[in-house]
């Protein structure tokens, strides 16, 4: 069922019309129609959402946690909610095995109950890649203040798909900026792995506190382990020292996608 067929389903049984919820939301009629008939070009804000939650009584965050998987693609949205299937079987299992108090040698009897086979390991099929989401846009130039959507964790508006890529933090951005040319352009999109080790040279995402500011540059730690340089490719840019204390993440870079 759609987003705007539970909005559509939830006014009725609540005998509300769309009248009463465009006056409520402060929306109007015909956008709540395009919503609960699935025509609307552009989908509907988290505060809009909020509100129709209010409106229409459904759990703190129920609707906007539905636009996000829908807004998701595709192969993403089929793997998550295939993935939460399972989680939700064995919390199921867990909680029979508790409430039961079984003994390990009927667990597979239990497991037969659910079509599990307790000898027989899932298959899972090669996949060409992870989809990573790519957050928001990084400054090639100086440090600047920007959404980065709190990474490596959440929701972003667009995924790539990547290979080899086994971090489940792992995020992608935008370049904005010519400080890291000519081997990073602008518009160009970099995947950092929050789990990959970073050394002296290599090039990175860099996130930093009071004040909070992001860059991409190359770092390079100073001997005194008190500092970092953050050293553009672009000759044309200065360098810039900053000490170890302001860093609030450090990202390496893993994958370089280019326009062609």
């Amino acid at each position: 069922m759609s987003l705007g067929q539970i909005i559509r389903e939830q006014r009725k049984s609540l005998h509300l019309t769309l009248d009463e919820v465009a006056d409520y939301t402060g929306f109007s009629k015909p956008y709540l129609s395009t919503i609960e008939t699935s025509r609307v070009k552009n989908p509907p804000s988290d505060g809009l959402l909020e509100s129709l939650e209010e409106c229409l009584e459904f759990p703190e965050g129920h609707l906007q946690r539905i636009a996000h998987l829908e807004g998701m693609p595709e192969d993403v949205r089929r793997d998550y909610e295939a993935i939460d299937v399972e989680n939700r079987q064995y919390r199921q299992i867990l909680k029979d095995i508790i409430q039961r108090k079984l003994k390990p040698g009927k667990l597979g009897a239990l497991l037969s109950e659910y079509d599990m086979d307790i000898n027989q390991a899932e298959e899972r099929k090669e996949k060409p890649g992870q989809w990573v989401p790519v957050i928001n846009k990084v400054p090639a130039g100086y440090p600047a203040d920007f959404d980065d959507l709190g990474y490596p964790t959440g929701f972003a508006d667009d995924y790539v798909r990547c290979p080899d890529i086994h971090d489940p933090n792992a995020f992608a951005v935008r370049v904005v900026g010519d400080s890291m040319e000519p081997k990073f352009s602008e518009g160009h999109i970099v995947v950092f792995s929050p789990a990959t080790d970073v050394q002296n040279g290599d090039d990175c995402f860099i996130r930093l506190k009071s004040p909070h500011e992001t860059t991409f540059k190359r770092v390079f730690f100073e001997t005194d382990k008190k500092k970092v340089r953050l050293q553009p490719r672009n000759d044309t840019y200065a360098p810039v020292i900053v000490g170890t204390r302001r860093l609030n993440g450090l990202y390496r870079a893993v994958i370089h996608y280019q326009q062609l």
